[in-house]
Formats: C-alpha cells, structure tokens, sequence
C-alpha cells in the first residue's frame, strides 16, 4: 500500500474518539463523586426493567434452647424495597466546526471534565436528598425528621425554622447515640458536613484532640471530601449539602451508615457523538441512568444547621 495513503485519519479514526472522551469524563466523575462512594450500591447494568426489589428481611432474636425440647422456630413476614430506575440525566454541548478547527485541546478536557464533575454532583445531590426521608421526615426540602445542629434533639421545623443551630459537639454525640440504640453498626457510618460546619468544627477546641483525627493526622486516608475522623466516624464535606424550605438559610448535616440508602446504576457514565452537518458541528452528550432509595429508616440523622 502507498505511504501516502496508510495516514490515520479522523474518519478513520473516529472510533477512538468517543472512547478518549468517555474515558476522560468517567475519570472525573468518579474523582467528584462523594456519597455515591459511601452508600450501598447496586450494579444493575445490562439488565432490563425499571424496578429493583430489594429484599428487607426483620431482624431475629436468639432463643433459649432448653433441654429435651424442640427449637424454637422464627417466623416473618418479610417485606421489601423497590427502587424505581427513573433518574436520568444528561450534558450536551455542540461543537461547531470553527471551535474544532481553531480551540486548543484544552477546550475537550474542560468539556470532559466539566460533564464528568455536572453528573457527579447530579448523582450525589439525588442521594443527599434520600436525607429528607430519614426518622419519619416526609421526604420534602422541610426535613420533618430533622433536629437542631445544637444540641441533636430539639426538632427542627423549617417554616418556623426552631432548631436551626450551628453544629455543637452535644448534637454529633446525641445522634451517634440514636444510631447506637437503633443498633446499626459502628462499621460503616459516616458524616456528611456541608462548609459552614466545617469552619464551626475547626473554631472548637474540643476538634483539636485526639477526639478528632484531621488532615495532619499521619494515619488518616484522605478520600474524596474526607476531612478527618470524629468518634471513629469518617467526616466528609460536600458544598453539596442540601438545603432546607425554611425561611431563614438553612444546610443540613447528615450523619448515616452505609445502608440508609442504595444506589443502583443501570447505566454508568457514557459519552457519544455525533456530526450534525444541519449545524456544521458535533454535538457531544455524556449520560447517566440510575435509581436511589431509602434503605433503612433509622440508620441517618439529619441536623439542621446555618447556612
């Protein structure tokens, strides 16, 4: 074959292409992603349906066995969580052929990165939200089930705002004993703080002991957000943190475990493109389809806390 026609091309090449992007974007938005990490997550890729029944067995109890007699058998009816696969979201941008021909390559991996870091905060932002169901609240922006930042047992109600308080060290204390008496494992918890409680927590004395294992601590594994360890609980800050409906700005602080909530992705991040000669450009969209839900009820705590 002549040399002069064994080039690679960008019509020959263009296979590769959507797999640089999409390899690029699924790198950011799995470097972005926070509670998405920290939850259950169930990989539902490839299957087909809408629905995913989780099963939510009752917990038993340990029986007496007494001499010359039988066992004593453990019967329930059991029940289950469905998780409807109904989140998708996707980012699109249509690079126009003059942007192609005259942008330096740094424009791609801002698009790539941007796309990656928008449907990591979308994913969080759906799962920082299954706060609003926990301990009873009735799943709206009010936080029903939510109690005060200062002291964790005092109510929260947003349209009066009662309870609205900065985070204290009696509030983190009340709500990991609510986690202790609903017997959920110490394994697997974690908080979730949005910034103004981080600038709280570092104005308090008590969170330069040992109680509290930070950035300098030689023996702390920084993950995403991570910033340290409170009571043998991971802490993580998020600017994510949600926002409540009252009248006076309001963030809330989510302490949970692991299986609170579930996370199932049908379909992971993807990119694709296309040429769209109508627009003498190529449109690029990157996409997610995923599904969240509340696990168990009395495994998180929300406190409610100034913005």
């Amino acid at each position: 074959m002549p040399l002069g026609t064994a080039h690679v091309t960008v019509t020959t090449g263009a296979t590769f292409i959507p797999e640089i992007w999409s390899d690029e974007i699924i790198a950011t938005y799995k470097k972005n992603l926070v509670l998405a990490n920290l939850v259950k997550k169930m990989n539902f890729k490839g299957k087909k349906g809408d629905v995913v029944h989780i099963p939510a067995p009752t917990r038993g109890n340990a029986s007496v066995k007494a001499a010359s007699t039988q066992v004593t058998l453990i019967a329930a009816t059991e029940s289950e969580v469905t998780v409807s696969i109904d989140q998708h979201y996707e980012y699109s941008r249509l690079i126009e052929d003059i942007v192609e021909a005259q942008a330096l390559s740094s424009l791609r991996n801002f698009y790539t990165e941007d796309a990656g870091y928008a449907l990591a905060r979308q994913v969080d932002t759906s799962l920082i939200q299954v706060g609003r169901t926990v301990q009873g609240g009735g799943g709206t922006a009010a936080y029903s089930g939510a109690f005060s930042g200062a002291d964790g047992t005092t109510a929260y109600v947003a349209g009066a705002n009662t309870g609205l308080g900065a985070i204290t060290d009696a509030a983190i204390r009340r709500s990991i004993q609510r986690l202790d008496d609903a017997d959920i494992p110490m394994d697997g918890r974690f908080m979730s703080i949005p910034p103004s409680s981080r600038n709280t927590l570092m104005g308090l004395a008590r969170y330069t002991e040992q109680a509290f294992v930070g950035e300098s601590g030689g023996n702390n594994t920084i993950r995403n957000g991570e910033i340290g360890n409170l009571y043998g609980v991971p802490v993580f800050v998020t600017s994510n943190a949600d926002t409540t409906s009252g009248s006076t700005a309001c963030r809330i602080v989510l302490l949970a475990h692991k299986d609170f909530a579930v996370f199932v992705e049908q379909q992971g991040v993807r990119a694709q493109t296309q040429y769209k000669q109508e627009y003498l450009g190529t449109l690029f969209t990157a996409d997610t389809l995923y599904g969240v839900k509340e696990l168990r009820d009395n495994a998180a705590v929300a406190l409610a806390v100034p913005a």
